[in-house]
């Protein structure tokens, strides 16, 4: 398994969401400059979402028949190249939505619509949601082999980064932010290697 931030890459999964921040290497444009939020393994393995890809449509156009969705000017993100036509809600919340995964402390992933719809009328939901147009997936070992080729760089994830941070910013400076961390816990690399 490939060293992952003073651990394993199984020790950071168990443990909670992690980022993975693209290496100025990897030039997939699926992939390219960007930073996926990677959950615990789901069935056959690793499960994300891009954070920091927003696109041009707004909740509101895609939602007519949601009121509370209906009346959001929020974007909607690209989430990967899997399953282009689902949808994956990331909420902030005090209590686990129904049929949600946890992601980080009082953030969760939901297929719920519902729920999110009458959260969003409620005003709970204001400034906790972003909604991810497919998702990003690696089969078991592959992910594992792309960051030991040095595709990605690994951190922890940040809650704060996915929910109010600018996307425009997010790959930049958690790309600063990864060569630093890996250049302090390898004085002899240079910093433009990946971990």
């Amino acid at each position: 398994m490939a060293a992952c931030c003073g651990g394993t890459w199984a020790a950071e999964m168990a443990a909670s969401g992690i980022f993975l921040v693209a290496a100025p290497r990897l030039q997939d444009p699926n992939f390219r400059e960007t930073v996926v939020l990677v959950t615990q393994p789901q069935r056959g393995g690793p499960f994300g979402v891009i954070i920091n890809r927003p696109l041009e449509h707004k909740l509101g156009e895609l939602f007519p028949r949601h009121e509370g969705l209906k009346a959001s000017h929020d974007a909607i993100y690209m989430g990967g190249p899997v399953a282009r036509r689902g949808l994956v809600f990331l909420v902030r919340a005090a209590q686990p939505p129904p049929q949600s995964a946890p992601v980080l402390r009082d953030v969760y992933l939901t297929g719920d619509i519902d729920w999110v719809d009458a959260r969003l009328q409620d005003g709970d939901l204001a400034a906790g949601l972003r909604v991810y147009v497919g998702h990003s997936g690696w089969g078991p070992g592959q992910l594992q082999n792309e960051i030991g080729r040095g595709d990605w760089y690994v951190l922890p994830a940040d809650a704060d980064v996915i929910f109010n941070q600018d996307p425009a910013t997010i790959w930049p400076e958690l790309s600063k932010r990864a060569t630093l961390r890996h250049t302090r816990a390898n004085p002899a690399a240079r910093p433009d290697q990946p971990l």
